[in-house]
């Protein structure tokens, strides 16, 4: 398989269907939205550094893992968790073969109830869009707002939301799959997860994304592996157009 600048195997040639950075050169230049405010590893095109060596393997998939990361970014095994003694599991990712009998769902994880009628709602943002092109990288020019890109809307229930693009090569399925016939070419195969707190709030937490992930207005952006907590109202930015908001 072809390898993109950040040295991840990648079953697509356009972008890199791990970190989702374009596979053209091996710099590997972000598509977009790496800073909404023009800092480094902006949202169009700083130029990626070679990663550093692994610390520690995945509990689960035996996935390399860089030194300081919570989840691994093949399969969402949580290392965090796995030090305190809690389920590190990934979420499940249920395979159905085409005319067999699918097994029933797995129980959800046990978690808080939310506050009453939450749900993210998933947008593509024009203003976010043209706060990405306004960074003038590489691969700006390249970048196109969908003419259709249907609103859509999950609510906030379970442990855990994972936002990122499926890929079927690496057997990863997010709950929120920003790829396929809508993709944002931006957003990582595991970008960034909802994670339900112990007082029924929620909190975002970026898994290490290539071009990051931005609350509200803020033009840098969040700590990787660090939840920042969000309430009804928050906007979430992540890729070169695609905003979630909490509902």
């Amino acid at each position: 398989m072809p390898r993109c600048g950040n040295g991840h195997e990648s079953a697509t040639t356009d972008y890199c269907d791990v970190c989702g950075v374009p596979m053209s050169g091996s710099s590997g230049s972000a598509a977009a939205g790496s800073s909404a405010g023009g800092s480094a590893g902006s949202a169009a095109g700083a130029s990626v550094a070679a990663p550093p060596a692994p610390a520690q393997s995945c509990g689960s998939c035996g996935q390399p893992m860089l030194a300081g990361a919570r989840f691994c970014e093949l399969c969402g095994w949580d290392a965090e968790a796995a030090k305190l003694g809690a389920d590190p599991s990934p979420p499940p990712d249920p395979e159905v073969t085409v005319g067999s009998t699918p097994s029933p769902a797995p129980a959800p994880d046990p978690a808080p109830a939310p506050g009453p009628g939450l749900a993210v709602v998933v947008t593509a943002d024009r203003d976010y869009f043209e706060t990405v092109r306004a960074m003038e990288g590489p691969d700006a020019a390249e970048l196109t707002f969908p003419a259709y890109w249907p609103e859509r809307r999950f609510p906030l229930t379970g442990s855990r939301i994972v936002i990122g693009r499926r890929s079927r090569s690496r057997g990863t399925n997010p709950d929120i799959d920003l790829g396929g016939q809508f993709a944002d070419p931006g957003v990582s195969h595991l970008h960034a997860m909802l994670v339900a707190q112990p007082d029924g709030s929620w909190a975002v937490v970026d898994l290490g994304s290539s071009n990051g992930t931005y609350l509200n207005d803020g033009t840098d952006p969040i700590r990787p592996n660090v939840p920042v907590s969000i309430e009804p109202g928050d906007r979430i930015h992540l890729g070169a157009w695609t905003t979630l908001t909490i509902s």
